[in-house]
């Protein structure tokens, strides 16, 4: 081992305290951009980041100016003239809260608990990317890095990404790299190393239906004017059959079969259906028949109802008509689906069986591609190594069910693979309360991630 690797990892032992000082610094802005009352959170949290890539030493920081929230960059420069450059992404916007109530700490306090940090963003993905950014000092300590370093640091993750790909295009130029790093996915077992050679895309929809101009009485009126809520029920109850499988005409045609050797892969993880039961919470377990659990939740197409709002919700009773009646619909999409073509496929489906007695429209919210990287590329082989060492074994290859699009917009526009990895854990709460971290496999990343630069510099990236 080198002996500036070596004086990065010691580096990186003697500074945990400053680590998670700096984290819980950047954890402490509400930094969520699904609402816009938090823009100047975002854009404090962007200011943020800026100012920490140039106390790193990064040259040209500037906040990239997009259609949504903006973008941070800089660059910082190896020692070596012919050094690789590494791409590095990751997102500084959170999701909401609610139910806050349900939280045993302030979201927004980072507060330590057995041994994991709570806080919203903790795991997705401000710990994640600060574990970066301290393997990054650790490595520059000595003033010089093994490879050459880009950013692109983005605040509309949780929102799907809106503006990501023309932004991409319009600044390609500053995100040129021989790979980027992505380290916004997760391990599957604190002592299980992971990289995720598979994410499934998005599409994203609100649906609204109206009935009446109003809320009317239901003693009154009902029985003589259909609910919306009960035609939304119904709109519904419908997206899927009795054998959990996606009814929208089409929703499968472009799917790809999974072949054997994939599904044996699948079946070698330390995934079982206990582990999902503990987990979640549920009596059972549900899917579309025909598939494991892995299978389903990384393989297949999903369709999911996200949220429901319509008439009276208060304590008590109140008993009206409802004039409205909304639903959130997300579905999670594997290659070779085509995210418009699903949205199309939602509209014919709405236009097709939502009566005469409501109007309705649909509102597209969010629509990402899904992603397959090459197991084999030199970006991927710099990381299982890194990954080897500090684990002690070759880590494990998952396809996820989750959705980062920047990878295929940075394959599609520039060329860029992606190696993907990253430290949270499947309890960690993403996207619900009680968000946390585990702080021991944080620093067992930051150490995989300097010698993933060491490795990627040693053994060349192109």
């Amino acid at each position: 081992m080198s002996t500036t690797r070596d004086a990065a990892l010691r580096y990186a032992a003697d500074h945990r305290s400053h680590y998670r000082g700096k984290l819980t610094e950047l954890l402490a802005i509400p930094s969520i951009s699904t609402a816009a009352e938090h823009d100047a959170d975002v854009q404090r949290a962007a200011e943020w980041l800026s100012a920490e890539l140039s106390r790193l030493g990064a040259d040209n920081v500037e906040i990239l100016e997009t259609e949504g929230k903006p973008i941070v960059w800089g660059e910082l420069a190896a020692s070596a003239a012919q050094a690789p450059t590494v791409l590095i992404y990751g997102h500084y916007d959170v999701q909401p809260v609610d139910p806050v109530e349900l939280w045993h700490s302030d979201p927004f306090v980072a507060t330590e608990r057995d041994g994991s940090l709570f806080a919203r963003g903790a795991s997705d993905m401000k710990g994640q990317l600060m574990a970066t950014l301290a393997a990054l000092e650790a490595v520059g300590n000595g003033g010089q890095y093994p490879v050459n370093v880009r950013f692109l640091l983005e605040g509309e993750e949780e929102i799907g990404s809106p503006s990501l790909e023309s932004s991409i295009k319009r600044y390609a130029d500053r995100f040129r790299a021989d790979v980027c790093l992505n380290p916004d996915t997760g391990m599957i077992a604190p002592d299980s190393p992971t990289i995720t050679y598979g994410l499934r895309g998005l599409a994203y929809f609100e649906v609204r239906l109206r009935g009446p101009a109003h809320d009317l009485h239901s003693g009154i009126f009902g029985g003589a004017v259909e609910n919306p809520a009960h035609v939304l029920c119904d709109l519904l109850a419908g997206l899927h059959d009795e054998e959990g499988r996606v009814t929208l005409p089409g929703f499968y045609d472009r799917v790809r079969p999974l072949a054997q050797d994939e599904r044996d892969e699948l079946a070698r993880l330390p995934l079982s259906d206990t582990d999902f039961l503990q987990q979640t919470g549920v009596p059972a377990l549900y899917g579309e028949a025909g598939y494991t659990t892995a299978e389903r939740i990384g393989v297949r197409p999903t369709l999911e109802i996200n949220g429901m709002i319509s008439g009276f919700t208060g304590q008590g009773a109140k008993t009206v008509l409802p004039a409205t009646a909304t639903a959130k619909i997300s579905t999670r999409l594997v290659p070779d689906q085509d995210p418009a073509e699903v949205r199309d496929m939602l509209l014919e489906y709405v236009r097709t069986y939502a009566p005469e007695t409501v109007t309705y429209e649909v509102e597209v919210m969010a629509l990402a591609p899904a992603l397959i990287t090459e197991r084999d590329n030199p970006g991927t082989r710099a990381m299982a190594r890194a990954l080897e060492t500090v684990w002690g074994k070759a880590p494990l290859f998952k396809r996820e069910g989750g959705s980062v699009p920047v990878s295929t917009y940075l394959q599609r526009a520039l060329g860029i693979p992606s190696v993907l990895t990253g430290f949270g854990l499947p309890d960690d709460n993403l996207h619900a309360p009680d968000e946390k971290l585990d702080l021991a496999t944080w620093y067992r990343g930051i150490d995989a991630l300097i010698h993933f630069l060491h490795n990627a510099a040693d053994g060349g990236l192109r």
